[in-house]
């Protein structure tokens, strides 16, 4: 039996093995993530169209560049991403995961490049990428310095890592885990454990110390009158961040203006 990697928890992989049929089943248990997608997908769109420089009048603005997709599950966002253009590589810890990708993908006739191996190793073969994504992830990982430097190593210079995730906060529990886990049972509980919840200041730190540079921190909220999540101010809850590989030669002053590296900014 393989030795897993630093950075991954094996009891989350478990758990996550264990709803692997469901991921493409809009009403079963990732029911929150298929309700997440329009809006979580636009907010992505957007920001690598920004970052790139596309065409946003393209169907495939994204051709002729690769993208990871770290903790990819069934393939929710990975698809997408292949839509757009992107050669897109998808990694999940969970080997149940990956195979309903691959079956999904290829029903629908999708070319993504679907590997059972760890972002370690990867990291290890000399592969880099033009965007990564780190989408829900960062919160279930066992180490988060080790996953952000894997991460960052196999990053092109001047590349883009999304990540989102969500923030340590009295709401947060109140939000994400007593209502969306235990009243509305949006999600299994045990899904999530509050305490290894971000703060974005932590998460940025965790980025600057591999010489990823925080250009963007963007809220995602639900609108309850208008039953759907979208972008918004508000980092309590759930958030993204956007980072920057720093080529050779420019450091971290020169891409952090100073209200982003004020601790206030992270916390709302």
């Amino acid at each position: 039996m393989a030795v897993p990697a630093p950075s991954v928890d094996p009891g989350e992989v478990e758990r996550f093995s264990a709803l692997a049929r469901t991921w493409w089943d809009p009403k079963g248990a990732m029911a929150p993530l298929h309700r997440m997608n329009p809006a979580r997908l636009g907010f992505l769109r957007q920001a690598l169209l920004d970052h790139f420089g596309r065409d946003p009048g393209s169907l495939a603005p994204f051709e002729g560049l690769a993208l990871l997709d770290i903790g990819c599950g069934g393939g929710l966002v990975a698809e997408p991403m292949a839509r757009l253009g992107f050669a897109v590589a998808g990694l999940d810890a969970s080997a149940a995961n990956l195979a309903v990708a691959r079956a999904h993908a290829e029903a629908g006739g999708l070319a993504i490049d679907y590997r059972d191996v760890s972002l370690e190793a990867l990291s290890e073969t000399g592969e880099r990428f033009d965007a990564i994504l780190a989408l829900e992830v960062v919160e279930h990982v066992a180490d988060l310095d080790r996953f952000v430097a894997a991460a960052a190593q196999v990053l092109k210079p001047g590349g883009v890592l999304i990540a989102s995730t969500l923030n340590r906060t009295p709401k947060s529990f109140l939000l994400a885990i007593v209502g969306a886990e235990y009243v509305l049972r949006w999600l299994p509980r045990g899904t999530h454990r509050w305490d290894r919840f971000l703060r974005p200041s932590e998460l940025a730190a965790a980025f600057r110390r591999q010489g990823l540079a925080v250009g963007d921190l963007k809220g995602f909220t639900f609108d309850v009158l208008a039953g759907e999540w979208r972008a918004s101010t508000d980092l309590s809850v759930n958030y993204f961040v956007v980072a920057t590989k720093v080529a050779a030669g420019m450091g971290l002053a020169d891409t952090f203006p100073p209200s982003a590296l004020a601790p206030e900014a992270f916390h709302p």
